[in-house]
């Protein structure tokens, strides 16, 4: 241990993951569909996140949420799992292909009414919705990183005061301490974790749970 800091080993990270989550066929049958798809299996959240975020769905009492970048629908599970039976999730993607996966296992994991899946790009989905429109509860950012800061916009103005809203991949692999590197994706995920870290309009927590999770609660 240095400081107040452990580092994760492979081993270390099984152990938090088993002790953190109750494993289920149907998200132990999706994560290995996933990983048959070679490259963009990366793309799916760590078992660990999941739990994660279905907590706090939990601990907030959310019942309208919305998320950004679906995939194959692991990380919508886990959220909608954790709405009530009446709760809502709207789901923004423009992969017909990833998102036929997803539906398969919204069905087999129970949770299909809740899910709006919407495929266009999200900024179109999100203006698209009434001005009037309830408030989300809780979040989730997990999609193209040049434009994370515009969907974080787009669904602070959303967010209900004491909301929670959740930005993945937000350490890029460690790969934002290093200054050479100018890759515009880089660029954008730097911008918007400083940015987060100068606004008053909310808490923020940045925490190490697989490639950085940030976790943004409006005042």
């Amino acid at each position: 241990m240095s400081g107040q800091f452990v580092p994760i080993t492979p081993a270390l990270q099984e152990y938090l993951t088993s002790r953190s989550t109750r494993r289920d066929a149907v998200l132990s049958d999706l994560a290995a569909e996933t990983a048959t798809l070679g490259w963009a299996q990366i793309m799916q959240i760590a078992e660990l996140q999941g739990s994660f975020m279905s907590l706090l769905v939990r601990a907030i009492g959310a019942k309208r949420a919305v998320e950004i970048g679906t995939f194959t629908g692991y990380s919508a599970i886990c959220i909608a799992r954790a709405l009530p039976d009446d709760g809502h999730l709207l789901c923004c993607d423009v992969s017909d292909e990833w998102t036929q996966i997803a539906r398969r296992y919204f069905q087999r994991a129970g949770v299909a009414h809740k899910i709006d899946l919407k495929l266009a790009p999200a900024l179109d989905t999100l203006a698209a919705l009434p001005k009037d429109a309830p408030p989300f509860d809780f979040g989730f950012i997990d999609a193209d990183k040049k434009n994370q800061g515009n969907y974080y916009e787009a669904l602070i103005q959303r967010l209900r005061p004491g909301g929670i809203l959740c930005v993945d991949n937000v350490l890029r692999e460690g790969r934002v301490l290093d200054a050479s590197d100018q890759d515009p994706d880089l660029q954008a995920v730097r911008a918007l974790n400083d940015a987060l870290a100068n606004d008053p309009r909310v808490d923020v927590a940045m925490l190490p749970i697989a490639d950085g999770l940030t976790i943004i609660r409006k005042k």
